[in-house]
């Protein structure tokens, strides 16, 4: 018993090794949620299912779950010691994740119409997941990466530049879908504009892009597993609204794929 638990009092005391050790947890953690999603559908949205705990309010759901990955950075920036948050490009780095966060987190969830509730577990799973990366993400950029007097780099700016892409993908594609239904009305209806008229998953495009250019700017382990598992995550989510879509609807498409514009 003694041996498990100085592991992780070895481990708090390097914050460095844990959060490599975080970033390893999190790619395993991944590949078995892409797995596991070849053969279930996640259970939330219009995939909703009583077996994973009661429901909890969309708007509610969504504030509380996000919040941890805007509120625990803050905490580390004004709470610990950060001296790489000085440097530049730490800066911009650690600001474009907290804005993310603000719009999901503040933003985002007032502006939802309706929503199927969340499952409880589900939404457990969420909050956990965004505490401990808003953990990994801000306090490995403020405490440890450092980039160097060459830091504004073509990959740096490609990666800044595709971070803002994915972002306003990802916002107007939650716009569209907010908007699909008039009030009063009920239903799904097929989603156009935007890049819906290119892909089904629209939305989860836009964030995977988002933070695949948020690890090419950050160039470290944890920016890597975060992208990875917003892939792993959402990617086989995106196959199943394109296929729940063709299914529903005879009018659906043809030419429209899942997630990657005239491929997949």
């Amino acid at each position: 018993m003694d041996e498990p638990l100085n592991m992780i009092l070895s481990l708090l005391k390097d914050e460095k090794r844990l959060f490599q050790v975080i970033s390893l947890v999190y790619i395993v953690w991944a590949i078995i949620i892409f797995l596991s999603l070849q053969f279930v559908t996640a259970p939330y949205g219009r995939y909703s299912s009583g077996s994973w705990g009661f429901g909890v309010n969309p708007k509610f759901a969504w504030v509380v779950q996000e919040m941890p990955s805007f509120i625990i950075p803050i905490y580390v920036l004004f709470f610990t010691d950060c001296p790489k948050i000085r440097s530049t490009p730490n800066l911009i780095l650690s600001t474009l994740f907290l804005l993310h966060y603000f719009q999901r987190s503040f933003i985002f969830p007032f502006l939802i119409k309706g929503g199927k509730p969340t499952p409880f577990i589900t939404f457990l799973m969420a909050v956990m997941f965004c505490g401990v990366n808003g953990y990994l993400q801000v306090g490995d950029l403020a405490k440890y990466e450092e980039y160097g007097l060459n830091w504004l780099s073509p990959r740096f700016c490609c990666g800044l530049i595709l971070f803002f892409i994915g972002m306003f993908i990802n916002i107007q594609s939650d716009g569209i879908l907010r908007n699909l239904r008039k009030p009063g009305e009920t239903g799904y209806k097929i989603p156009k504009g935007g890049m819906f008229d290119y892909v089904s998953g629209a939305n989860f495009l836009g964030e995977i892009v988002e933070w695949s250019g948020f690890a090419l700017a950050a160039w470290s382990l944890p920016s890597f597993v975060f992208a990875f598992f917003t892939c792993c995550n959402i990617g086989p989510r995106a196959i199943h609204h394109h296929r729940w879509y063709k299914k529903k609807f005879e009018d659906y498409p043809r030419d429209r794929k899942a997630l990657i514009p005239f491929i997949l």
